[in-house]
């Protein structure tokens, strides 16, 4: 697999939402919106990207995507469970939006893509409270399964690219 910038990368996300016909929905922690910002700098976004929950903090992961906060506590804000948590939530979030009304034409659903974690600043707390420096990317489409990646201490940029590729 070759490397790719992130622009790259997007049109490739975009190029295959289109041809599936869905829409791109993010819930982003730890990149604070920097995944949506890099979506709709596409010329075109709007065909293919929804909406995108930034929930830095507990109370935004509670409020907006309906994360327990009964969760958190237990299994910490960087944890498999929330990022799967925040996933559903989106994907819940963008159904309830789009209760009783009919997808325009070609477009058949939502996926969505939620990112929490940890960054370099945070790897010895992240490391005494749980084990490592990490993130968590869940990918996930209202009545399939939700799919996880995990990427432990990503380095650099395109290193944590490489695990979303997986995705």
């Amino acid at each position: 697999m070759t490397k790719k910038s992130t622009p790259e990368l997007v049109e490739q996300i975009a190029i295959q939402l289109q041809l599936r016909g869905l829409l791109l929905v993010t819930a982003e922690s730890c990149t604070g919106g920097m995944i949506a910002a890099a979506c709709t700098d596409l010329a075109g976004s709007s065909h293919w990207f929804d909406r995108g929950f930034i929930t830095y903090s507990n109370d935004a992961k509670t409020q907006l995507l309906g994360v327990s906060s009964s969760m958190i506590r237990r299994h910490g804000a960087v944890s498999q469970q929330v990022a799967g948590a925040m996933a559903a939530g989106a994907v819940q979030s963008v159904g309830a939006a789009m209760a009783g009304k009919p997808y325009p034409a070609g477009l058949t659903g939502h996926v969505a893509v939620a990112v929490t974690g940890v960054g370099r600043t945070w790897r010895r707390q992240c490391r005494q409270a749980r084990g490592h420096g990490l993130f968590w990317i869940f990918c996930g489409r209202r009545g399939h399964h939700i799919h996880a990646a995990f990427c432990r201490r990503a380095r650099t940029r395109s290193h944590a690219n490489g695990r979303l590729r997986t995705v």
